[in-house]
C-alpha cells in the first residue's frame, strides 16, 4: 500500500505543480486579461443570461457536439490539409488613408474579423486583431497567413485617430493584448460585451473611456446608436475563465448607414429578432468560417451565413472569420466560395474585397467579386 501511495505521490506532484505554475503565468502575464469584480458579478446575478457564475446562451448551445455523432471533421469538405493555409502569400490591397479620411461612409477590411469604419466621420474599429499570431504569447500560437504586403506592421502608427473600438468578446482572434495596449492613446472609448472591461483595465484603458453593454442594451455615442445583440458562442481566456464574460454582436445605426456585425456565433433565432427591432441594415458583416462539424452550435457555415442576413435584414453582407488565420479543418478560401455560390442562388447581394481595400458604402453598393484567393 505504501508503495502504490509513493507511486501516486510522485504522479501528483508534478501536475499539481505544472496546474500551479500556469496558475501563476495566468495572473502574471497580463495577456490573459483580467476578471470581473465581485461587485460586477453580484449585478450579473439578476440577469437572465447568467446563472451559477457564468454567461449563457439563450438557447441550449454545445461547445462541442457528441464525439460519436460526429467522430471526424467536415468529412464532406472537398478540401484537404494541403489546402487549409494559403499556398502562397495573399495579395491584399495597401490602405489608402485618403478614402478612409475622407467624409464618405466606409469599410476597410484588416482580415479575419478585424474592420476599420468610417459612419458618419466617425472613425470606429471593430475586433482589432492586429498581431501577427492568435495567442497570449508572441513567440507561440496560430500565426497570420502571409500577405503580399506587410499592411499591419504600421497600421496603428499610420492611423487617424479611433472614435471608438467594437469588441464582440474576449477570445485571442478577436481581443488583443498587444492591439489594444499599442492604440490606447489613439482610442477615445471603448465599447465591449458585460465583464470584458476588467481585461481593459488591466491593460492600461481608463474605465471612463469604457462602456459595458448587456445583449439589447442600447446608448448613443457622438450621433449614433449603438447596441450590444446576441450570439451563440462562449468567451474565455484560459480555462479557468471560460464565460465568465459575456459575447455578441454590435448594431451601429449612423445617419446614411446602419451595420450590422455579427460576432462569432451559430446560427438561430435571434437574427430574425435582431432583424425586426434594428433592420433592415445596409451592410452586414457575418461570420461564416472556422466552422466543423464537432462544433456546429457555435460557428455557421456560410450557407447559415446567408441566411442569417436574409433574417436581419441585410441589404448588403460581407463574409467574415476568414483570410488570417487557420482555426478549423477546411480550406482557408472555402467559406467565400460556398458564400459567393449560396448567395448567387438566393439572389443576395455580396462583397469581397481584398485585405485593405476600402469600400465605399453607397446606397447601390454593387462590387462583384474579383477571385483574389484563387492562388
Amino acid at each position: 500500500m505504501k508503495k502504490i501511495k509513493r507511486i501516486v505521490l510522485y504522479l501528483f506532484c508534478p501536475l499539481l505543480l505544472f496546474c500551479a505554475g500556469a496558475i501563476l503565468l495566468m495572473n502574471m502575464h497580463p495577456a490573459f486579461g483580467g476578471s470581473p469584480a465581485a461587485e460586477q458579478k453580484e449585478t450579473y446575478q439578476q440577469l437572465t443570461n447568467y446563472a451559477d457564475g457564468k454567461f449563457v446562451n439563450d438557447v441550449p448551445t454545445r461547445v462541442f457536439a457528441n464525439p460519436l455523432e460526429f467522430p471526424s471533421s467536415n468529412n464532406a469538405s472537398a478540401s484537404g490539409p494541403k489546402d487549409r493555409d494559403p499556398a502562397a502569400p495573399i495579395p491584399v490591397s495597401a490602405i489608402d488613408w485618403d478614402q478612409v479620411n475622407s467624409e464618405n461612409d466606409s469599410l476597410t477590411w484588416l482580415g479575419h474579423s478585424a474592420f476599420l469604419l468610417s459612419i458618419d466621420n466617425k472613425k470606429l474599429l471593430a475586433d482589432p486583431m492586429l498581431s501577427p499570431v492568435a495567442s497570449p504569447f508572441s513567440f507561440a500560437g496560430i500565426k497570420r497567413y502571409e500577405y503580399s504586403e506587410d499592411i499591419l506592421l504600421h497600421l496603428i502608427d499610420e492611423m487617424p485617430p479611433i472614435d471608438a473600438v467594437f469588441i464582440t468578446h474576449d477570445h485571442y482572434d478577436h481581443l488583443d493584448y498587444q492591439s489594444i495596449v499599442k492604440m490606447n492613446s489613439k482610442v477615445s472609448h471603448f465599447f465591449v460585451p458585460l465583464g470584458c472591461s476588467a481585461h481593459l483595465i488591466r491593460w492600461g484603458i481608463p474605465e471612463e473611456k469604457i462602456t459595458e453593454l448587456n445583449w439589447w442594451e442600447e446608448t448613443e455615442y457622438q450621433g449614433l446608436t449603438v447596441a450590444l445583440t446576441p450570439s451563440r458562442h462562449s468567451s474565455g481566456r484560459d480555462p479557468f475563465s471560460i464565460d465568465t464574460t459575456l459575447w455578441g454582436g454590435w448594431v451601429i445605426l449612423g445617419n446614411r448607414n446602419r451595420i450590422y456585425i455579427s460576432g462569432d456565433g451559430g446560427y438561430g433565432l435571434h437574427f430574425k429578432k435582431i432583424g425586426e427591432k434594428y433592420g433592415p441594415f445596409d451592410i452586414t458583416l457575418i461570420e461564416g468560417a472556422q466552422y466543423d462539424r464537432r462544433w456546429p452550435d457555435i460557428h455557421m457555415v456560410p450557407e447559415q451565413s446567408v441566411q442569417a442576413n436574409l433574417d436581419v435584414g441585410g441589404k448588403t453582407m460581407m463574409l467574415m472569420h476568414w483570410g488570417a488565420f487557420t482555426l478549423a479543418n477546411h480550406a482557408w478560401n472555402e467559406p467565400v466560395e460556398r458564400a459567393l455560390k449560396e448567395a448567387n442562388e438566393r439572389e443576395v447581394n455580396i462583397i469581397a474585397p481584398q485585405i485593405g481595400e476600402t469600400v465605399l458604402l453607397d446606397p447601390d453598393l454593387q462590387m462583384p467579386p474579383a477571385a483574389w484567393w484563387d492562388l
